[in-house]
């Protein structure tokens, strides 16, 4: 299976499945503190804040089919945190579940130095053990624990934040 993914930079074509693909794990409340669904339109300036060269977005194609995207944005806004990054990770349900996550990860660490990103943060409710052992099994380690931060719908969850040295 994984020897037929490929990733490209997104184009503003590919916005309205990248917003599909989201919103498809609200529902869960297990990847997002997004409570209703995004529209593409309130996407049109995150899709920008992108860089190909130093913060981009990719789409996933699996055997030439969308399966997904991945995203590098700023930890923080101020200058001195440029070499730090947030990736997120989102793919297709079909597609979850089947080692694509892992392959995903894999490649998003590899063009970090491409990228001049040193640290890799990724932001996981702590409900979200699929994620936390993805990410701990390549190497991200527990940075911060924020407890009960995020209110989803009556029920408190908790933020991990892992992080990588690349």
């Amino acid at each position: 299976m994984l020897n037929a993914v490929t990733f490209r930079n997104a184009t503003l074509n590919d916005l309205p499945a990248i917003v599909g693909t989201y919103n498809s794990t609200i529902p869960s409340r297990m990847v997002t503190a997004d409570l209703e669904p995004a529209t593409v339109e309130s996407k049109v300036t995150w899709f920008n804040s992108h860089n190909p060269k130093t913060r981009p977005l990719w789409v996933v194609e699996h055997e030439g089919n969308y399966a997904g995207w991945i995203s590098f944005t700023d930890f923080k806004s101020r200058h001195a945190y440029y070499k730090t990054a947030e990736l997120g990770i989102y793919l297709e349900s079909n597609m979850r579940g089947k080692g694509l996550g892992d392959y995903c990860l894999k490649y998003a660490i590899e063009k970090c130095p491409e990228l001049n990103i040193t640290s890799l943060t990724g932001f996981i409710f702590g409900h979200n053990e699929p994620s936390l052992k993805l990410f701990y099994k390549h190497g991200f380690e527990k940075w911060a624990h924020m407890h009960e931060i995020a209110d989803m719908e009556g029920i408190l969850r908790d933020l991990i934040i892992v992080g990588k040295k690349v």
